[in-house]
């Protein structure tokens, strides 16, 4: 199961997110979302637990907890939408302009 964790001290390293999990069972990858140009934590990540009722047991007990001086809120992550445009006009223009 794939765990979406918000609400993270910008200070929190993957190993931190992993250890965090590893109570409650075997954690598969644990990775903090860092931003693109600084490199720099956005404040939530995703740990990823091959067993699913290890993986609810975690939610349960540390949705609400505190970590690392902050209340973290964990969810099972949802799939990704698709962020692409359709295929109508892009950006801020008119078409036949005169």
């Amino acid at each position: 199961m794939n765990i979406f964790v918000s609400n993270l001290s910008y200070a929190v390293t993957d190993a931190d997110l992993c250890d965090l999990f590893k109570s409650f069972g075997e954690v598969s990858s644990a990775k903090v979302i860092l931003d693109r140009e600084t490199q720099k934590s956005r404040g939530f990540g995703f740990v990823e637990m091959p067993d699913d009722e290890a993986a609810r047991k975690a939610i349960a007990e540390l949705e609400g907890g505190e970590f690392d001086g902050r209340t973290i809120h964990i969810k099972e992550a949802q799939p990704r939408e698709d962020r692409r445009p359709n295929n109508g006009p892009r950006g801020n223009f008119r078409r036949n302009r005169q």
